[in-house]
């Protein structure tokens, strides 16, 4: 069977997937590695959080997104990845048990002017889970081959840097959002992503042959194995994660520490290189907006702007995200 390419899609066309069924263990599995939050890890200690009860990360939904994506549509195409995610919203939680479906609806189709064997294509995706309820939107745009068309291997300058990366030791108080420094710049620390890692998780969550095998990843455009996208955006996470640990055990030790909550979306996400198999990628993070929450008193929403480069200094990733924080201390 001929693989769909940019000329067989049209606006209006909607493709399906689903559903699969996800398994507390597999919430709390990907939670381990990449957003160990409570509300993530354990039903007792969700108890006295934001949420109240065990719910799966929303990196990990984004993530099975992507794997009903690949199912519905990207499997049987001539997909050359995405350039990012225009705004993607996490309207439910998702819960041990649910059965998550996708519909998929092409909005807008375009050659590129500059690149004749390939175009964009604008869809448009909603995640359902059993009940019917949303559980994520997202906007987001995917490159394919045109009719025919076999695009060239890009040069690649891969990494030979080998042995762990050092974990950072520093730390600093992490306050209350009503006490936040606007502009404030948080370095993330880095992580160096290493071919089964890669591999594991394309495996997964997004199966596209350049993010699986590294000799079938050399013929295609991007001329080299590379992590799926949603891989560098879940480390991120886990870079936030492993730094916030370290500010909280500190301030621990002079007062109150704040809560985190989880995030109700992001916008303007870019993946603007690949990151291959040995790049090792510094995460960063700048409280760029915030103000109280109107429908949770005591809690307040913040907005940051992320940014990730490789060992060369070159820019691989960025987008602006919310997420709740709690306000101010009770006895404030």
């Amino acid at each position: 069977m001929a693989l769909l390419s940019l000329d067989d899609l049209a606006p209006g066309q909607e493709f399906t997937a689903g559903p699969i069924t996800v398994s507390r263990d597999e919430l709390v599995a990907f939670a381990r590695v990449y957003d160990p939050q409570p509300f993530h890890l354990d039903e007792t200690a969700a108890k006295d959080t934001f949420v109240g009860t065990l719910i799966g990360s929303g990196w990990q939904t984004a993530a099975l997104g992507m794997r009903l994506l690949a199912q519905a549509l990207i499997s049987h195409s001539t997909s050359m990845g995405s350039p990012g995610i225009a705004s993607l919203r996490w309207m439910r939680p998702v819960l041990p048990g649910d059965a998550l479906s996708a519909v998929v609806r092409v909005e807008e189709v375009r050659p590129s002017s500059s690149k004749p064997d390939r175009g964009m294509a604008r869809l448009a995706m909603t995640l359902t889970n059993g009940r019917g309820e949303a559980v994520m939107t997202q906007a987001f745009a995917v490159l394919f081959a045109r009719t025919g068309a076999v695009p060239a291997p890009r040069p690649v300058e891969l990494a030979v840097v080998t042995g762990s990366v050092p974990e950072p030791d520093d730390a600093l108080p992490l306050p209350y959002l009503a006490r936040a420094e606007l502009g404030a710049t948080r370095d993330l620390g880095a992580h160096r992503f290493e071919a089964d890692d890669i591999i594991t998780f394309a495996r997964a969550y997004d199966p596209q042959v350049f993010h699986l095998d590294a000799g079938a990843a050399r013929a295609t455009h991007f001329g080299a194995l590379c992590a799926s996208g949603w891989q560098t955006a879940a480390v991120w996470m886990k870079r936030l994660n492993a730094t916030f640990a370290r500010d909280i055990a500190l301030t621990a030790r002079s007062g109150p520490v704040p809560q985190l909550g989880p995030s109700p979306g992001f916008k303007d996400l870019k993946w603007l290189r690949p990151v291959y198999a040995g790049d090792t990628i510094r995460y960063r993070s700048t409280l760029t907006n915030k103000r109280a929450s109107a429908s949770r008193p005591g809690w307040g929403i913040a907005t940051h702007h992320n940014t990730a480069e490789n060992q060369r200094g070159e820019p691989v990733f960025e987008f602006t995200g919310t997420v709740f924080w709690q306000w101010d201390s009770p006895a404030a």
